[in-house]
């Protein structure tokens, strides 16, 4: 098939790209790299089943395509935040937008959202029936509210005009090619292991969060995607049941990386939920999908990526001796 990906240079993005050309697909990974990175999708380029384009999925988009996974978004506080009307913009203009391809050429879509639906909740653990609480004028809200009214669109092109949908509430993921500045908790407890620093602690540490390694969770978007049968345009949790806390988890990055465990605490961002863990029976029974890698052995996995990326930069910062020897003009 051709697939598209809007968002297909982000983080998770990026890996869904690579599995879709490992399974025989043509892809066009569309991005317009505001969060998404060259380098993600660089090892890409001299296939010839890829292509990559820089669009905004904010403009209307005509391609002959046969699904359509809808990614684009900036999906980390730091980010999200910088510009909250442009983010709600993303959500809504790009879920139109591709709901609109979709109808045109008759194409499935899916539509990522996110856990950030069910708000800070009440209800533990999130089942998708579960309707949040969600802080509709809040700093989080251009995300969180975007997001539902993401799916809502879904459900009305669904309801109205037929077209194919598929809805997954997308919970913690990690893995390689996570920025090192997005503000996400195992990106930024990783990059502080590694230089040293003490790990920042907001609250208490005692909020929990379930954390899905990515080629997991792209296994459960590849296979959300292809399921067939009744009901199946219904929001499906794709994350790791497993819950940690945000202080065990400081722990668990620290045992991979060595050395002490070093802690700074800071007030909790408003709105900031203070425990997330997905009910996945839907997943299960549905796509025969679970989470297959453990925390330690995915956290081992990006430390490692982010550990040679921090090594790259330094490298090219400040020169060894022997590089600034054998290099011309470095001695300069």
């Amino acid at each position: 098939m051709r697939i598209l990906v809007t968002g297909g240079a982000g983080f998770i993005g990026s890996h869904l790209c690579d599995r879709l050309l490992a399974d025989g697909h043509r892809v066009v990974c569309l991005d317009n790299f505001f969060t998404g990175r060259r380098e993600n999708v660089a090892h890409l380029f001299d296939n010839p089943k890829f292509e990559l384009m820089r669009h905004d999925v904010c403009e209307p988009l005509f391609l002959d395509v046969e699904q359509i996974y809808n990614l684009a978004c900036p999906a980390s506080p730091i980010h999200y935040q910088y510009n909250p009307v442009k983010t709600v913009k993303s959500n809504v203009m790009g879920a139109i937008n591709m709901l609109v391809l979709a109808k045109r050429v008759r194409a499935r879509v899916l539509q990522a959202s996110t856990s950030e639906v069910y708000g800070d909740p009440i209800v533990h653990p999130q089942t998708e029936s579960y309707w949040g609480n969600v802080n509709p004028i809040g700093p989080r809200a251009c995300y969180d509210e975007g997001k539902r009214v993401a799916e809502t669109l879904m459900s009305d092109y669904h309801r109205e005009d037929a077209v194919d949908i598929r809805i997954a509430r997308i919970f913690n993921t990690y893995g390689p090619r996570m920025a090192e500045n997005d503000g996400r908790v195992v990106s930024n407890f990783i990059v502080q292991a590694l230089r040293g620093q003490e790990l920042t602690l907001y609250g208490t540490g005692e909020q929990t969060r379930s954390f899905c390694y990515v080629d997991d969770l792209v296994d459960g978007l590849v296979r959300l995607m292809n399921v067939e049968g009744d009901g199946r345009h219904l929001p499906v949790n794709l994350g790791n049941p497993v819950e940690f806390t945000i202080r065990e988890l400081a722990e668990e990055v620290v045992k991979v990386v060595g050395g002490e465990t070093r802690v700074v605490f800071k007030p909790l961002p408003q709105d900031d939920p203070t425990q997330r863990q997905p009910d996945i029976s839907r997943a299960r029974e549905w796509l025969g999908w679970e989470p297959k890698l453990h925390l330690a052995e995915g956290l081992a996995l990006t430390v490692e990526y982010f550990r040679h990326g921090l090594r790259r930069r330094n490298r090219a910062t400040f020169p060894t001796l022997d590089e600034r020897l054998t290099s011309p003009g470095l001695l300069d």
